[in-house]
């Protein structure tokens, strides 16, 4: 089922995979894509936990895909706030605030996170997948693995981001050198994921709003974002997901996993920054059982 969520004057689409029923034994489960600026097709593959029984719900946060974009909006607009605000709207609307869950994929899981410190009364848990604790943490880790690159690779991402021409061929090419040993290590790419990475480059409004040019430095909204002095306010269980070779490096996840009162962390030694699709069943089989184990205690 499609549908729009219209709130604070905005559209947002999204689509509901299952069956919402407010008697289901299983709670719902809402979905929130990375980026920032990216669309739900790369997370649909985690919606494939309806199989069980348990309902999804995807969505295509506002400015990307199917949701109503604003191009001349402000940069100063786009805030992790006004996306918590748009998360806990969604829930509300579809009728599932009661009782949910939280998925999140990288930029997804700081929403996971940003929700569950307003302390939602029907937040069940929070799967934060992939998700750094702070955005200091996050550019160092990316630069850390950006040096392991070849020395031409790391000669023309210098040589672009010091002349600023970063829209160049060659820049995109010296980031899908990098983008295929530490985004996703697939060999060719999921078309989701490639249908995500193509709307991101079609509209980057905001992703460069909120991120900048590139993974190696934050310059928008989210520069000085840091949860890590607030992960002990997180009272709801916490799953953490990454890969071995994840742009969130796994001592940024053990930092996360320190601060949380009531964490569960699991490292897929083989995958890097998207274990849902590089082991999609290994990765379901974990939030399945994550998500049943909360909802027995």
């Amino acid at each position: 089922m499609d549908g729009d969520l219209e709130w604070e004057g905005h559209r947002t689409w999204y689509r509901v995979v299952g069956e919402l029923d407010a008697d289901a034994i299983r709670a719902p489960v809402v979905i929130c894509h990375g980026g920032p600026g990216a669309t739900h097709e790369y997370v649909t593959p985690i919606a494939a936990l309806a199989r069980a029984g348990r309902a999804c719900v995807l969505y295509d946060q506002l400015g990307n895909g199917r949701s109503e974009r604003l191009p001349d909006a402000d940069p100063s607009f786009w805030t992790a706030d006004l996306f918590t605000r748009e998360l806990a709207a969604l829930a509300e609307h579809l009728g599932i605030d009661a009782r949910y869950h939280v998925v999140g994929h990288s930029w997804g899981g700081v929403l996971a996170f940003e929700h569950a410190l307003r302390r939602p009364p029907g937040l069940v848990s929070i799967v934060a997948a992939d998700t750094p604790p702070s955005m200091d943490d996050f550019v160092e880790g990316c630069n850390e693995l950006r040096a392991t690159l070849p020395r031409d690779v790391q000669d023309a991402l210098d040589r672009h981001e010091s002349a600023g021409s970063t829209h160049s061929e060659e820049y995109a090419r010296a980031l899908e050198e990098y983008s295929t040993w530490f985004v996703c290590r697939r060999d060719p790419w999921p078309d989701e994921l490639v249908a995500s990475f193509d709307a991101m480059d079609d509209d980057p409004v905001v992703y460069a709003a909120m991120h900048g040019p590139a993974e190696f430095r934050v310059e928008g909204t989210l520069r000085d974002w840091d949860i890590t002095g607030r992960l002990s306010e997180i009272d709801v269980p916490v799953l953490l997901v990454s890969g071995g070779h994840d742009e969130v490096r796994p001592w940024m996840v053990e930092k996360t996993r320190r601060g949380l009162p009531r964490a569960q962390w699991v490292l897929f030694e083989d995958s890097s920054h998207t274990p849902h699709v590089e082991e999609p069943e290994r990765f379901l089989e974990l939030v399945v059982a994550f998500l049943e184990r909360v909802e027995r205690e």
